[in-house]
């Protein structure tokens, strides 16, 4: 799978990874996808004393094969309902772990 056969939020998800390289994001999800539309967060993470802390090889092409990471990621996504929290840690720039977090009402 490549990148350009991604909806565009879903490769700004991956854009945003490989230009944080370490760190997180966190956005919300609307109708599978995640929602561009509402204010997003990432917090980005400098090693100091020569880490890598540029982006992805990858980051300066329009389109590249995706990892196994993404695709990870992507089907993590397509599970989820409108208004979930995702918060997606990165390593290197690419996704290494998954928090959901879900609203749940009082019955």
């Amino acid at each position: 799978m490549k990148k350009r056969q991604l909806s565009e939020p879903k490769q700004r998800v991956v854009e945003q990874c490989q230009d944080i390289g370490f760190g997180w994001v966190a956005f919300h999800m609307k109708g599978g996808e995640p929602d561009l539309s509402r204010a997003w967060r990432t917090r980005r993470t400098v090693k100091l004393a020569g880490g890598e802390n540029g982006p992805r090889p990858e980051a300066i092409s329009a389109d590249f094969e995706l990892r196994k990471e993404h695709i990870a990621l992507i089907d993590q996504l397509a599970h989820l309902g409108d208004g979930t929290c995702v918060t997606v840690e990165v390593k290197y720039g690419l996704p290494f772990l998954v928090e959901i977090e879900q609203e749940h009402r009082a019955a």
